[in-house]
């Protein structure tokens, strides 16, 4: 049976075995792609804008993305962060991405500004993933990706070693002066220090998706987080319970307090940790104060923004009491668009 074949199937076997409350995908149909596929199986997938990716079959954005329905899908991963994404680049110039992966978000990106200029910078510390983003811009002929082996901390002192599988590795420092010679170790490197050593005046954008490093990292970019609203980044950046303290309130915690602190309005981004189709759905957003917390320890994306006049769009919508979790196996508003 060839892959498309392979896919179609296991597609169909989902749609037919779909109940509430069962999560038919992790459950049932995984396991039979992960017995096929091993890490260091090599795919290829096509999105709509005709961006193409290859990535390796390591983690849950693989496997998701190779049984996305439609075909040719219009994301990767996490579908309203991906809309969002490209509503922010709309307007933005100069892009700084923590987490870039394979590519997934900051090729769409850099398709997006390129036509006026803009830059993609990107930072991946894993070597496998750091080769194949720069191996998927070359693929795509996309010239305005700046990609840094290097983790992004709080200054550039800091020496790092990632803890875990591919995507779900977080970044530990190493303090062992022989441990530092491991070629799996790498440097670090503040946002200030950065766009200071860049010649760059102010960030349009900023995502993070780094495991636990976000409230850090931001600490070492209170130079751009200072800026009038006008020239202040937009900011895209994943919490996780496992991380932080939610435990007296969202709005409460260290990450949204500091960032306010600036004079930032901070919302809870709804989506789904997947592959789903979403076209045609607004980007739900939810105020820190109101966002819906129960359940298992688990994480979600946030914004950011000085200017609240950018989330005034026609594909954004505002909404309250509900998680910020969508989950296909569950029936519940709690977890489901509004719309």
């Amino acid at each position: 049976m060839n892959q498309q074949k392979l896919i179609a199937a296991i597609k169909h076997m989902e749609e037919r075995l779909h109940q509430q409350a069962i999560n038919v995908r992790e459950e049932i149909t995984a396991p039979i792609l992960d017995a096929i596929y091993n890490e260091n199986t090599i795919l290829r997938k096509e999105i709509a804008n005709g961006l193409k990716f290859d990535f390796y079959y390591r983690t849950k954005i693989a496997r998701d993305f190779l049984l996305s329905i439609p075909v040719c899908p219009d994301h990767v991963w996490e579908p309203q962060t991906t809309k969002l994404l490209s509503i922010f680049s709309k307007q933005a110039k100069e892009v700084l991405i923590g987490g870039a992966y394979f590519g997934d978000q900051a090729l769409i990106v850099a398709s997006e500004i390129a036509g006026r200029g803009g830059t993609v910078h990107a930072f991946e510390p894993n070597k496998d993933q750091y080769q194949m983003l720069r191996h998927n811009a070359a693929v795509n002929e996309i010239d305005n990706v700046k990609a840094w082996r290097l983790g992004l901390w709080n200054n550039e002192k800091g020496k790092l070693k990632l803890i875990g599988d591919d995507s779900f590795a977080h970044a530990e420092l190493v303090m062992d002066m022989k441990e530092q010679e491991d070629n799996t170790v790498f440097g670090t490197i503040s946002i200030d220090t950065y766009v200071k050593e860049q010649g760059i005046s102010h960030l349009d954008l900023i995502l993070l998706d780094i495991e636990g490093l976000e409230y850090t990292v931001l600490q070492g970019a209170s130079s751009q987080l200072d800026l009038p609203a006008e020239e202040a980044p937009n900011i895209i950046f994943e919490v996780h319970r496992s991380y932080v303290d939610w435990s007296n309130g969202l709005d409460q915690s260290d990450i949204v307090q500091y960032l306010q602190s600036f004079g930032y309005h901070i919302f809870a981004l709804r989506d789904y940790n997947s592959n789903v189709d979403m076209s045609g759905k607004p980007v739900e957003i939810i105020p820190p104060d109101r966002v819906f917390l129960e359940g298992p320890p688990h994480g979600f994306n946030m914004i950011a923004v000085k200017k609240l006049s950018i989330l005034d769009h026609p594909d954004i919508k505002l909404c309250y009491d509900v998680s910020p979790k969508l989950l296909t196996h569950k029936n519940s508003y709690l977890h489901q668009p509004t719309e």
